[in-house]
């Protein structure tokens, strides 16, 4: 997976929460037990963490180990 597909999966998974704890309030109005959503919700929440670090992993591989340094600068 590269940078944009993860990027990609975080926006997706951003948008699948937002409805999924709409629905969560949904079913609190409706006075039905949201335990399996919360669940799910935690769940997702978690997938979109793991993305965030590959995401960032991912980053850090691309820059390259010179970045934020000039060229013929100081090392001190």
């Amino acid at each position: 997976m590269d940078l944009e597909d993860v990027r990609s999966e975080i926006e997706h998974m951003r948008v699948q929460v937002g409805r999924q704890r709409k629905e969560i309030l949904q079913l609190q109005r409706a006075g039905i037990s949201t335990a399996s959503a919360e669940l799910l919700l935690v769940r997702m929440l978690a997938r979109i963490e793991g993305l965030c670090a590959e995401r960032d992993r991912l980053k850090k591989e691309q820059d390259g180990p010179m970045k934020g340094r000039v060229l013929g600068g100081r090392s001190w």
